[in-house]
């Protein structure tokens, strides 16, 4: 009598090759520099006498046409205004009291800039 064996080997899963998995690690946050503020900064080298103030209409940042922004008395014969934020050039007229429009054409002050001006009522 022949006998027969039976091998019980247990049935492994053929292995498919894997591809090599690269690690990668986050790189460190790049902090983006603070944009400048752009200050645009107008003064008005006039006299406007004792009681009276000086204002500032026109296009750019918190003017308009309709109502006059009041300038700071800085000395007898100078008022200042700072505009921030400003990306386009500031047009601009002084008016005294907001109801009297300095003489001339409308002025124009550059992004930034620091500029001085003479009006004439």
């Amino acid at each position: 009598m022949t006998k027969k064996s039976k091998t019980t080997k247990a049935l492994t899963p053929a292995t498919k090759p894997v591809k090599a998995v690269k690690k990668t690690t986050a790189r460190p946050a790049v902090k983006k520099a603070a944009p400048k503020v752009v200050v645009t900064t107008i003064s008005a080298l006039v006299d406007v006498g004792f009681g009276n103030t000086l204002y500032l209409r026109g296009e750019g940042p918190g003017l308009n046409w309709e109502k006059g922004v009041p300038m700071n008395c800085v000395t007898d014969n100078q008022w200042s205004l700072a505009i921030a934020e400003s990306a386009r050039p500031v047009v601009f007229k002084f008016l005294l009291n907001d109801e009297t429009w300095c003489a001339g054409d409308d002025l124009v002050a550059e992004p930034g800039s620091t500029v001085s001006f003479k009006p004439e009522f």
